[in-house]
């Protein structure tokens, strides 16, 4: 479980790092959007399991059963790393 709390921490952490080096505010506030989708979801899911919060059906992101909310995700992610590489290319 540690090494999920970091992964998630490190993905969240990188997240972050894209989103400020985007050049367009769409994207930066994009980029914050999804990270912040995903830490929602990350923070609620401990917070279950620790007994912090009351137990709802709020899917672990890229982990829970279930293949909407694991395309949602996915999507929501890809689409981020799409507007960052069109950060990178030169227009001629």
């Amino acid at each position: 479980s540690l090494m999920v709390v970091g992964l998630f921490c490190g993905l969240l952490i990188r997240l972050i790092y894209l989103a400020e080096r985007q050049r367009s505010v769409f994207s930066r506030v994009y980029g914050y959007g999804v990270a912040s989708v995903i830490f929602f979801h990350f923070f609620i899911n401990v917070g279950m399991t620790i007994g912090l919060v009351p137990v709802i059906g709020i899917p672990l992101p890229f982990f829970s059963y279930g293949g909407s909310s694991l395309w949602a995700f996915t999507l929501l992610l890809f689409i981020f790393l799409r507007l960052d590489t069109e950060r990178t290319q030169v227009i001629a």
